[in-house]
């Protein structure tokens, strides 16, 4: 029994074997694991299957042969999932596929959009090396007031603490505040 290619951890026919020979995709992640077993196999028709119409204008399928034959596979990570459960009807997984092409390692980083189309799950579209939404971080200056609500200038806190051998020089406003050391 060998181990299914996608990373399952199942074998091959009670993973991604079932779905190759046309069983349906419970999920879309489920589905997202059998494309990745269709490159490693290099069976191009089942990707194309599985693609909405509109998705599938956007391949190569002859490109997409040279790059299966070619590669060797190394692993799939699954990122994360929305949605794409069995009683869904559309859903999100971002992953990650290894692979060796022309002696160099690559990863193709994805966030896919999955579809049901008369009851199946398609692919319908991808977003690769997606960016995580900017975080944003307030910083506080030496003449704002301190988080800790005391109402006192964050520099005449930090000079307190200074004093007291609290903190040194290079300490952060932002975690900082003078009540948290105040009953030391």
């Amino acid at each position: 029994m060998t181990h299914c290619p996608c990373g399952s951890g199942l074998t091959d026919q009670a993973c991604c074997g079932a779905l190759l020979a046309g069983a349906p995709a419970p999920t879309a992640e489920a589905l997202m694991r059998s494309r990745y077993t269709a490159y490693c196999r290099g069976d191009i028709d089942y990707l194309l299957r599985t693609m909405t119409e509109e998705a599938r204008q956007d391949i190569d399928p002859e490109e997409a042969r040279t790059v299966s034959a070619q590669a060797r596979w190394d692993g799939l990570d699954v990122r994360a999932t929305e949605a794409g459960g069995p009683d869904d009807d559309d859903g999100v997984v971002e992953y990650v596929a290894r692979f060796r092409l022309n002696g160099q390692t690559c990863l193709h980083h994805e966030r896919a959009f999955f579809t049901r189309v008369d009851g199946q799950w398609r692919v319908s579209g991808g977003e690769v090396n997606p960016k995580a939404p900017p975080r944003r971080v307030a910083s506080v200056g030496r003449n704002d007031p301190c988080p800790c609500g005391s109402r006192k200038k964050i520099q005449k806190v930090l000079r307190r603490l200074r004093i007291r051998g609290v903190v040194g020089r290079l300490a952060s406003p932002a975690f900082l505040c003078f009540r948290a050391f105040s009953s030391q």
